[in-house]
């Protein structure tokens, strides 16, 4: 008792959403103080033992330009653990880095878990943070933080739906008292758009790109929805027959039609799980309409396209990357939110 009181009175607890393209952290007290890529870099000796070399943004500028003996990892793969090692080694950095480097001090932590994930996979989202040095951990599904953080009435006798677009995982869910009612989480979402996007520069150009590229382009001139100016910019790659760098000129409405095939799997789920709803949830839901959050969201004219197929109003958060987050971090602060809105395992 003696030694948890003292982690306590130093310590300061967290929420992460760990994301697959982006972990975000929350501290009690303080709100969201680190965004950054969930990229580590590990080098790999000759006895096959890894070092990592660098976390987060200066990690990323390393995807696609090491060497062989270093590798630029992501290690959540669709909203889960992909590599055990990597993930502990990423969360000890950021639970070490809001704690200014004292490996002594060990948090309480509320992360962030995708809806669909089974309970195999989050003891090792649980097991991975305590390993990193937590002392006590607790689980939020990501549509329910979501909607915590955006401000939904999650708690009353109403219908809120909320739709948010990570990096690996969309969650669509409709949510009453406190409860996930009706939901779907398809593992369609950022990434799958850059790889369709990569997939567009290969096929129409013969050009390669790589991950970061596509990103940028999605960032830049990607949209959902006929914009009301045509957008372009220059890309550069490696020509995929010669080998040699190449540079192009792409457009807006070629990289909608790109997008067109995970953003129409984003639109069945949120149909599906409309039609699945509880008729009197949904009449709450034509009245107040469908949040969406998530970086995915910040897609352009997604929120027009969702309202112009499903006939619903489509808002878009405030700051939809940090909704997840910002959530877990409410939890966090409110003992009833706590015991009512995380997983038990």
């Amino acid at each position: 008792m003696f030694f948890d009181w003292l982690y306590g009175l130093f310590s300061r607890d967290l929420a992460i959403d760990l994301g697959t393209a982006t972990t975000l952290i929350y501290v009690r007290g303080q709100g969201v103080v680190a965004s950054e890529p969930s990229v580590v870099a590990v080098s790999t000796g000759s006895n096959g033992m890894r070092k990592v070399l660098a976390v987060g943004k200066e990690a990323k500028e390393m995807l696609g330009r090491t060497p062989e003996f270093i590798d630029a990892i992501r290690p959540m793969k669709d909203g889960v653990i992909a590599d055990y090692d990597v993930t502990e080694a990423m969360l000890r950095y950021f639970i070490n880095k809001v704690h200014r480097h004292k490996a002594w001090v060990r948090p309480r932590i509320v992360i962030s878990v995708p809806h669909g994930i089974t309970n195999v996979e989050r003891r090792a989202v649980r097991e991975s943070a305590e390993s990193a040095g937590a002392r006590a951990v607790w689980l939020i599904e990501e549509p329910m933080a979501a909607a915590i953080g955006v401000g939904l009435p999650i708690t009353e006798p109403c219908g809120s739906m909320i739709v948010d677009i990570g990096g690996g995982t969309t969650e669509v869910a409709v949510i009453s008292l406190s409860g996930i009612v009706k939901s779907r989480s398809i593992k369609v979402a950022g990434d799958k758009m850059d790889e369709a996007i990569i997939s567009h520069m290969k096929k129409r150009y013969g050009l390669v790109i790589g991950e970061r590229t596509a990103e940028e382009i999605k960032l830049k001139i990607g949209n959902a929805y006929p914009m009301d100016k045509v957008l372009s910019m220059e890309v550069k790659g490696r020509s995929h027959s010669e080998g040699i760098p190449k540079r192009i000129t792409v457009n807006s409405d070629e990289i909608r039609e790109a997008l067109s095939e995970p953003v129409s799997q984003i639109l069945k789920a949120i149909r599906m799980t409309l039609e699945d709803a509880p008729a009197e949830l949904s009449a709450d839901i034509v009245d107040k309409g469908i949040v969406l959050a998530g970086g995915g969201s910040l897609l352009q004219n997604i929120d027009v396209l969702i309202r112009e197929e499903i006939g619903l109003p489509a808002i878009r958060a405030d700051n939809p990357k940090a909704a997840v987050v910002m959530g877990a971090g409410k939890v966090l602060e409110d003992v009833d939110l706590l015991d009512k809105s995380t997983i038990r395992l």
